[in-house]
């Protein structure tokens, strides 16, 4: 329950640093009884009123630290100002789908224990539910802001009685261009109210967002965006061009939970398909898929009906799982920015991680300059299909799965180790698919 690199600091409680009991007592029933580092820091601000700017990576614990204070403040205003239809009365804006309905799960029994609503609107899927959810009223709007900009074009959403506005992942909603709409979303929020700021870096517009929109903000820094690299091994593995689609799969085939890195969909789309007709299950997670695709995959993924995700940087922002194992740059990233978020996915919740990127004969050079801005030093091996070096990563390979014809009756794999669950998906179209077989896959000790 514990997010990775935040350190549990049992002199502090969330009774001292001000929560209503009401929420302390849910926070106990989901088994968060100890506030992380930047909860201690931000929470005594926040619930005061301030408008905060908080740094801190990926997995630091920013959802509770903004989401008990905007609770609290809601519940304590509900009824001089009462939620009104098409009128939130909190906006939180994030980047990516995913992590839309991440926040909003983390919210919601804080929300409900106080007797607010609270909704999600993304773009991917039709709006006539979302546009269904404001018009009955609503307390929190989690929205990712293109779809927002459209509703409130439509007349669907107003933004004029928000009385608390955070803005989450702030630089990677700068990353993939987002920053003029979230400049007109804020525009149209009352001014004077509070606004909450969290991002692990301040380049790429981020301070510029900041200095215009917080007032007088109290800056807390916890845990940068390099931090994590300390609790991970990095590994380069030098590889023939010829022998890179063996030693993927073989990486892929290991016994723990892994996330694979493309450069573009079509590749991830393309790799998902070729592993698990390879007898490696894997799903795919990119910008080409359809809403209930990217749900049914992640969910699939976080759930352990499969262990192997495929996706591009973009789609995975919002990829929020503990115990990942290993992460594969199947394509080294363009920059180190990218490699450093891209690693964020393993080492959470306390746990270690491994992280490797394949380098071709003519990548020397730039994986070199990306190991260097990101502040690493990877141990870097020649390897070839069959090398003891992947498998001392990744610990014996697991049982193949033979792909049953896409006409059979969806079932997931006998897993010994995980439950099986409904829902898994197939690689190359999303949709459901049977697999005979196990692959008998568990954490490695």
């Amino acid at each position: 329950m514990h997010p990775a690199g935040s350190t549990r600091d049992a002199s502090t409680t969330f009774d001292a640093l001000g929560v209503p009991a009401a929420l302390v007592a849910v926070l106990a029933e989901r088994g968060i009884t100890e506030p992380f580092p930047i909860q201690v820091a931000t929470l005594p601000d926040a619930l005061a009123g301030r408008d905060v700017l908080g740094r801190g990576r990926t997995g630091s614990g920013k959802t509770i630290a903004f989401g008990l204070p905007m609770v609290a403040r809601l519940a304590a205003t509900a009824q001089s100002a009462p939620r009104r239809p098409s009128r939130p009365r909190a906006l939180v804006l994030v980047p990516t789908r995913e992590l839309a309905n991440q926040v909003r799960e983390s919210l919601a029994p804080l929300a409900a224990a106080v007797g607010l609503k609270t909704t999600t609107v993304f773009g991917g899927v039709a709006q006539g539910r979302q546009v269904a959810a404001l018009r009955g009223g609503i307390d929190i709007l989690v929205a990712c802001p293109g779809r927002l900009e459209d509703l409130v074009g439509q007349r669907e959403c107003h933004l004029d009685r928000v009385e608390v506005t955070v803005l989450d992942e702030a630089d990677h909603m700068a990353d993939i261009g987002f920053l003029p709409a979230v400049k007109r979303l804020l525009d149209r929020t009352p001014a004077g109210t509070q606004r909450l700021l969290f991002s692990a870096t301040l380049d790429n517009g981020v301070d510029v967002i900041a200095k215009r929109y917080l007032v007088k903000p109290v800056t807390h820094s916890v845990d940068a965006v390099e931090a994590p690299v300390a609790v991970m091994e990095h590994h380069v593995f030098a590889v023939g061009k010829a022998d890179k689609p063996e030693v993927v799969r073989e990486l892929a085939s290991g016994s723990g939970r892994s996330l694979l890195f493309t450069r573009t969909k079509h590749s991830a789309k393309k790799l998902a398909r070729q592993l698990t007709a390879a007898g490696v299950p894997a799903v795919e997670l990119h910008g080409n898929l359809s809403q209930n695709a990217r749900e049914r995959n992640l969910e699939a993924f976080t759930n352990g009906g499969v262990q192997v995700l495929v996706a591009t940087d973009i789609a995975a922002r919002g990829i929020h799982v503990d115990d990942i194992e290993l992460v594969v740059h199947v394509d080294p990233p363009a920059e180190h920015k990218a490699y450093l978020h891209r690693s964020g996915r393993t080492a959470r919740a306390g746990a270690g991680g491994t992280v490797v990127t394949l380098m071709l004969p003519e990548q020397h050079g730039d994986v070199r300059t990306l190991a260097r801005l990101a502040g690493i030093s990877p141990t870097t091996t020649t390897v070839a299909p069959g090398s003891s070096h992947i498998t001392a990563l990744t610990g014996p390979p697991a049982p193949l799965v033979t792909p049953a014809p896409v006409a059979a009756v969806a079932a997931r794999p006998s897993r010994p180790s995980r439950p099986a669950r409904s829902g898994a998906s197939s690689a190359s179209t999303g949709g459901r698919t049977a697999w005979s077989g196990s692959r008998g896959r568990g954490r490695r000790g």
